[in-house]
């Protein structure tokens, strides 16, 4: 059995409302099959008041163990780094923060906001809020550079706006059943298993991005989408590998991917683009190469697949 406590600071809820549609497998799975034991959660707990408070205090003096402290916001450190904008159970929330993931066998940030800071953290951010290890792109945090679990690993990031809800639900499995050492993470902390591939992996405009053939708006085929902010083909995330409600997904409806689950989300750098522009060099070739290539590559390869359109690869969702 694995105890679980949720928590929630600068947040909209977006990730719990996620969570609680996961599918494979689903909340109830969890708890009946994979022995999670959710201590308590903001939006499905039985506990109020000065209940909760008893809880955390048992928890910090190592009364009730907490497996995994799963955390969902940002962490809003203002005004001055007194973290009296955010208050829970007479105290800070960012105060319980420090506390708990120093008992915590494995943390768990859940969402953009968690993670990196999120929307919360843009310029100017008057809230003074970050991410539990990261703000944006610059490792850190609010636990610092260094932190890691009683479990031995550093805060486990599944981000998004929301985070897919089998990602999390998968990770919390993970950790129940002693595999989560073998979770691969990449330099954001983030599992390899959900994000390797680019968002244009299974994006039915791939080949058509490939080629640089342009669409429109309600058009089958065209990908006029990365000429509107676009990011597919520099965020890494399994939105069309593992399908939201299993059925769809932002570009399989033609809509632009926003890169949510990157730590730049959401993009206003007027010099690389936003979510409403992508910058380009001679009409089609984006200013920023994906991540992962040289811009030399990519170069390369894109005036290929435009000069021999034949031999680009077809991807099973646009068979």
């Amino acid at each position: 059995m694995a105890n679980v406590l949720w928590l929630q600071g600068g947040a909209c809820s977006g990730n719990t409302m996620s969570f609680l549609n996961a599918e494979e497998p689903t909340v109830v799975e969890l708890i009946v099959d994979f022995g999670i034991n959710i201590l308590w959660h903001p939006s499905i707990g039985l506990e109020i008041g000065t209940q909760v408070e008893q809880l955390l205090h048992d928890i910090v003096n190592g009364k009730v163990q907490m497996d995994i402290l799963v955390y969902e916001g940002s962490i809003i450190e203002g005004p001055n780094k007194t973290g009296t904008m955010n208050y829970f159970c007479e105290r800070p929330m960012k105060d319980w923060v420090r506390e708990l993931a120093a008992v915590a066998g494995y943390v768990v940030a859940i969402g953009d906001c968690a993670t990196y800071g999120g929307i919360p953290a843009v310029a100017p951010n008057p809230s003074e809020s970050t991410g539990m290890q990261f703000h944006k792109k610059q490792k850190g945090g609010f636990l610092g550079p260094t932190y890691v679990s009683k479990g031995g690993l550093p805060v486990i990031n599944i981000p998004g706006c929301p985070a897919h809800p089998d990602w999390i639900s998968q990770i919390l499995v993970a950790v129940a059943t002693g595999r989560i050492g073998d979770v691969l993470i990449d330099e954001f902390h983030r599992p390899k298993t959900f994000f390797t591939d680019f968002v244009q992996t299974g994006c039915p405009n791939v080949t058509n991005f490939a080629q640089k053939v342009n669409g429109g708006f309600g058009k089958r085929g065209g990908c006029l989408f990365y000429e509107v902010g676009c990011r597919g083909p520099m965020t890494r995330a399994s939105c069309n590998r593992i399908l939201w409600n299993r059925t769809s997904s932002k570009t399989r409806v033609n809509h632009p991917c926003l890169g949510c689950t990157e730590p730049g989300f959401p993009h206003h750098d007027l010099k690389k683009g936003s979510v409403f522009k992508t910058m380009k060099y001679l009409g089609f070739i984006p200013k920023e190469a994906p991540a992962g290539e040289s811009t030399l590559g990519y170069f390369i390869k894109a005036g290929m697949e435009k000069a021999w359109p034949k031999n680009t690869a077809v991807t099973e969702a646009s068979k």
